[in-house]
C-alpha cells in the first residue's frame, strides 16, 4: 500500500499515534474545545485539557469518546484530521490506518469510526479489538494455538479477552474503568464530606494514594475544593482508606467480569492461561495492588505488563508488522467507498 502506516489508539481519556518505522510519536488527550456562538475550533489535545473547569463561558471544552466509542461525531473528526494533518502535512499520499475497538463495539460504531477516520484524512482505514493490540504489545505471540489472557483497564471500558493464533476466542467488555474510579472518588467526597471536588482532583488522589486494598499504613493527601452548602473554598486532608471505599464497588465489577471471561474459556486455552498468567494493560493497571486483587480472585497469577500505558499504540505497530496473520482473520483495510456506514460529512 502506498503512504505511510499509523496506528491510533483511540481511548476514551487519550489517543496515542505509533508511525511504522518511528514508534509513538503522540500521546494528547482525547479533548477539543470550541467557541460556543460560532462553533470553531479553538484548542486539540493538552491545550483543550488544561482547559477542563477552567473554560469561561464562551468557550465550550468536549470529551468526544465515551466508554470508548464516539460519543460527537463532529469533534472526533476535528480531533483525528488534527493530528493526522500535524503527522502527515508534507506527504504525497495519504496514510494507512489501523485504529482500535472495544472488544465488544456493534457493527454501527465500527462502520462509524471508520468513516471518521477515512473522512478525517485516512487513504485506508482498519479496525482492530483493543484487548488483541494490548496483547500484541505487552509482547504475547498472537499466531501460535496457545491461550494468552489479556486485561485492559483504559479510561472508559475494561476489556478482558482470551487471544489464540491470532484472534479473540472469548471476550467481553463492561464500561467500568478508569474514569469510573475518578467519579467514586469524586461522589465519595462529595456525600461524606460535603465538598465538591473536580474530575482533576479525583485522578489526582487515585494516582496518589489510590489502591486495591486496605493499606497496613493509612496515607493522607491534601486537597482543595468547595464546601457544598456554603460555596466557600476549603481544604481537606483525604485518607487512602476513603479513596478504597469509594472505588471498592468498582474494583469488585472489574475482578468479576475476569472471572467471567476465566469461566466461560474452554479447558485447554485455561490450562495455558494457568502457565502463562493473567496480563495487565492500560493506565488503570497502574492503580496500586490491582494485579494482586485479580490474582487473589481468580488463583491465576496476574502480571502488569512492562508498558501498561501504551501497549495498545505499541500493538497497532505490531499489527502493522503482521498484517498478513490478521487479514487472515478478518482485518483489513477499507477506503472510504468501501464503508457502508453514515455519511458524517453533514455532521461539520
Amino acid at each position: 500500500m502506498l503512504g505511510v502506516n499509523i496506528g491510533i489508539d483511540l481511548g476514551t481519556t487519550s489517543i496515542v499515534v505509533f508511525v511504522e518505522g518511528k514508534g509513538i510519536v503522540m500521546s494528547e488527550p482525547c479533548v477539543a474545545a470550541y467557541e460556543k456562538e460560532s462553533g470553531k475550533l479553538v484548542a486539540v489535545g493538552k491545550r483543550a485539557w488544561d482547559m477542563i473547569g477552567k473554560n469561561p463561558d464562551s468557550l465550550r471544552v468536549v470529551r468526544p469518546m465515551a466508554h470508548g466509542v464516539v460519543s460527537d461525531f463532529t469533534a472526533t473528526k476535528h480531533i483525528l484530521r488534527y493530528f493526522l494533518s500535524k503527522l502527515c502535512k508534507n506527504m504525497v499520499f495519504k496514510p494507512n490506518v489501523v485504529v482500535c475497538v472495544p472488544s465488544m463495539a456493534t457493527s454501527l460504531e465500527k462502520r462509524t469510526i471508520l468513516d471518521l477516520v477515512t473522512s478525517a484524512g485516512a487513504a485506508k482505514a482498519c479496525l482492530i479489538e483493543e484487548p488483541l493490540a494490548a496483547a500484541l504489545g505487552a509482547g504475547l505471540k498472537s499466531n501460535r494455538p496457545v491461550g494468552a489472557m489479556i486485561v485492559d483497564i483504559g479510561g472508559g471500558t475494561t476489556d478482558i479477552a482470551v487471544i489464540t493464533m491470532g484472534c479473540i476466542s472469548v471476550s467481553r467488555s463492561v464500561k467500568v474503568a478508569g474514569n469510573a474510579l475518578d467519579e467514586a472518588i469524586v461522589r465519595q467526597i462529595r456525600r461524606e464530606r460535603d465538598v465538591i471536588i473536580g474530575e482533576k482532583t479525583g485522578e489526582f488522589i487515585k494516582k496518589q494514594i489510590g489502591c486495591s486494598y486496605l493499606r497496613e499504613v493509612e496515607l493522607g493527601l491534601t486537597v482543595k475544593g468547595k464546601h457544598f452548602i456554603t460555596g466557600m473554598p476549603v481544604s481537606i486532608e483525604v485518607s487512602s482508606t476513603e479513596a478504597y471505599l469509594a472505588m471498592r464497588q468498582h474494583l469488585e465489577t472489574i475482578s468479576e467480569a475476569v472471572r467471567s471471561v476465566l469461566e466461560l474459556t474452554p479447558p485447554e486455552l485455561s490450562a495455558d492461561i494457568s502457565d502463562s498468567g493473567i496480563r495487565l494493560t492500560g493506565g488503570g493497571a497502574l492503580l496500586r495492588g490491582i494485579d494482586e486483587m485479580i490474582e487473589k480472585k481468580t488463583g491465576v497469577k496476574t502480571i502488569v505488563a512492562d508498558d501498561p500505558l501504551n501497549c495498545v499504540a505499541l500493538g497497532t505497530g505490531e499489527a502493522l508488522s503482521h498484517m498478513d496473520i490478521l487479514s487472515q482473520n478478518g482485518y483489513v483495510f477499507k477506503a472510504r467507498d468501501e464503508i457502508g456506514g453514515l455519511d458524517l460529512d453533514s455532521t461539520e
